[in-house]
């Protein structure tokens, strides 16, 4: 479980969160939506001690984030940045390595090389594995971190952004593998999503934020209406259903 508690956060004199508070059960596929500038990110990163907590709690597992030890958080939660930035010279095989760190401290076994061939493939990125990360392009980069993250093994999954460079294809089968990571290995995986459609076919709770504030948290067909898209989004967009899903149609 994840226990955010009266969380804030000040750039000089901006509000980047304010007061948030939420609770993340253990389990489950959890998407925040908002515009650009709500906090999403900013949220992340404090859940995984990128930044340093100013004011508020919190706690994953039980462990509060600002004093766990670095290796014993890193094999609790693995966290993919929207600006990961990573040596242009690393070959992709090397970079999925580097998800079992925290578990090896760099003395790679073969039950990691396992984990990492498992991870290869599972992204499709076998044929890609010795080539270095300057070579491909942006998709393929973002697979081979996604993959990174997926190989660290931890319960808790944070991806900002992750469908950044995707095509659909690769797009869908993203959001397909953390649907699996929940339903066949228990993961919590909590993703940011421009994306409102994928939120609703996958996710199992939608968080909206606008302005560093929770405005709407529930189900998707709960926050996908359009009266809070208006309020999250600033503009009246219609809403549908497919499959028995809501459908956005955020583009017209």
């Amino acid at each position: 479980m994840i226990e955010i508690e009266q969380v804030s956060l000040r750039y000089r004199d901006a509000k980047i969160l304010q007061d948030v508070n939420l609770t993340l059960p253990k389990g489950g596929l959890t998407a925040l939506i908002g515009p650009n500038g709500a906090g999403k990110s900013s949220l992340l990163s404090l859940i995984a001690r990128l930044q340093p907590l100013q004011s508020g709690r919190i706690r994953v597992d039980g462990l509060p984030v600002d004093t766990t030890p670095s290796r014993q958080l890193a094999r609790t939660l693995a966290i993919l940045r929207q600006d990961a930035g990573v040596a242009s010279r690393l070959r992709v095989r090397e970079l999925v390595g580097f998800g079992r760190f925290p578990h090896n401290g760099g003395r790679i076994d073969d039950a990691d090389r396992a984990l990492i061939d498992k991870a290869l493939r599972q992204f499709e990125l076998e044929e890609f594995a010795d080539r270095f990360l300057d070579t491909l392009s942006g998709g393929q980069r973002q697979r081979a971190l996604v993959a990174m993250t997926f190989c660290q093994g931890t319960g808790y999954m944070l991806l900002d952004e992750p469908l950044n460079n995707l095509d659909m294809f690769f797009a869908r089968q993203l959001m397909r593998h953390l649907r699996a990571a929940v339903e066949q290995q228990n993961r919590t995986v909590i993703v940011v999503l421009h994306d409102v459609n994928h939120a609703a076919v996958y996710a199992d709770r939608i968080v909206a934020m606008k302005a560093g504030r929770i405005v709407a948290d529930g189900a998707p067909a709960d926050v996908l209406r359009p009266d809070v898209l208006a309020d999250v989004f600033g503009y009246a967009i219609e809403v549908t259903e497919v499959a028995g899903k809501p459908f956005v149609l955020h583009h017209l």
